[in-house]
């Protein structure tokens, strides 16, 4: 093997590495990530509102199913 091409296999390598760092960041990327569900979250609403209000009533249904348990159950320990 000749210097040129180690020198070669060198930059190579180099550059296979950052754009695997670069993939790496872009996947860690938090506030990207979020940015984009809620992108993906929006185009839903707007395209099938139903599920999205059947869920959100499910969920405040639960909660206050769960509340009032808390508040009316009998274990006062």
């Amino acid at each position: 093997m000749s210097t040129t091409d180690a020198k070669n296999q060198a930059a190579k390598a180099r550059a296979d590495l950052a754009a695997t760092l670069d993939q790496l960041e872009d996947r860690l990327n938090v506030p990207k990530r979020v940015s984009e569900l809620s992108s993906k979250a929006v185009a839903a609403y707007e395209k099938n509102p139903v599920p999205w209000i059947v869920g959100g009533a499910a969920v405040a249904v639960i909660a206050v199913g769960l509340v009032a348990w808390a508040i009316f159950s009998g274990d006062d320990d």
